[in-house]
């Protein structure tokens, strides 16, 4: 854990790096889009700030006040980064629009294509490291991370090429329609990622395909049970929670139920190490007599 936690730690090094970098080489170039970027690493280096404080959050074990534990700490952080991505798309757009309707030469082009190259290797090795920690802890707030440095090696080299075209060309219009592009991208990114993020919150259930393969490690037993019934998913941060009723036969000792949901268990956390399930058993009599009640 400690390994990861120095892996978000590395991230927020770095986008606080290229932030000054970006900040300052954008202004001493004149460049809109370099600008832009800048905004867009100052969004990135929140984001980290962030998925920092909610991993350190979201691993405290559960208490008296959370019995569920503190997982959507995650959940709520990736939203809020995805809000300030917003934010800043928007601000980038209309500074884009003022530098259509107000052009003015690039100075030093070449420093600013440097600085864009440079950013998108640094960012591009962090996003590896980041990406690599979320898969292995299925971490909502790191893949957030990821994606979002993920977005800063694409839009610095979009930049760096806008860059090279408006020195070539002439052309300044480029820098302010190549910014406004960025800040489309990134905002394309963030409905992404807010599409992963916000359910949770809802306590959605998991996708199809997760839950097949759920449903697939129970029926494996199918021959040591009647049935199953009431299933339901969610998720929180990295856990993810399933529960359901599993009807046995009326002449199956507790011993042997208890067993049995024990195997179903270790069948599912093979696919999900992290999950947390709650098996309700029922013997079949129970079952009949509610059927016949209700008939």
């Amino acid at each position: 854990m400690k390994s990861h936690t120095n892996i978000t730690l590395l991230s927020i090094i770095s986008n606080l790096t290229m932030f000054i970098l970006k900040l300052i080489v954008g202004f001493v170039t004149g460049s809109v889009a370099i600008i832009s970027e800048a905004i867009h690493t100052s969004m990135d280096l929140f984001a980290s700030i962030l998925t920092y404080f909610s991993i350190q959050i979201a691993r405290q074990p559960a208490d008296k006040k959370h019995p569920y534990g503190h997982g959507k700490a995650e959940n709520l952080s990736g939203t809020v980064e995805t809000l300030l991505i917003y934010v800043a798309g928007i601000w980038i757009i209309i500074e884009c629009i003022d530098k259509l309707r107000h052009p003015a030469e690039i100075t030093l082009p070449f420093l600013g294509i440097g600085v864009m190259l440079f950013g998108a290797l640094v960012n591009g090795i962090v996003g590896y490291l980041v990406k690599r920690s979320a898969d292995k802890l299925g971490s909502v707030a790191m893949k957030s991370n990821a994606l979002h440095l993920t977005t800063d090696v694409l839009t610095s080299l979009g930049v760096a090429v806008s860059l090279l075209l408006v020195h070539y060309t002439g052309m300044l219009w480029l820098d302010p329609v190549i910014g406004m592009l960025t800040a489309l991208y990134i905002m394309y990114e963030a409905t992404v990622l807010l599409k992963e993020s916000f359910p949770p919150l809802m306590d959605s259930r998991l996708s199809t395909k997760e839950e097949l393969l759920i449903t697939d490690a129970i029926e494996t037993y199918q021959s040591n049970y009647i049935e199953y019934h009431d299933f339901r998913t969610r998720r929180a941060g990295t856990e993810i929670y399933i529960d359901f009723h599993l009807i046995v036969a009326q002449e199956m000792s507790v011993g042997r139920a208890h067993e049995l949901c024990d195997e179903i268990e270790y069948s599912i956390q093979q696919h999900f190490s992290q999950a947390e399930i709650l098996i309700h058993i029922e013997p079949e009599s129970e079952v009949l007599n509610a059927d016949f009640t209700h008939s």
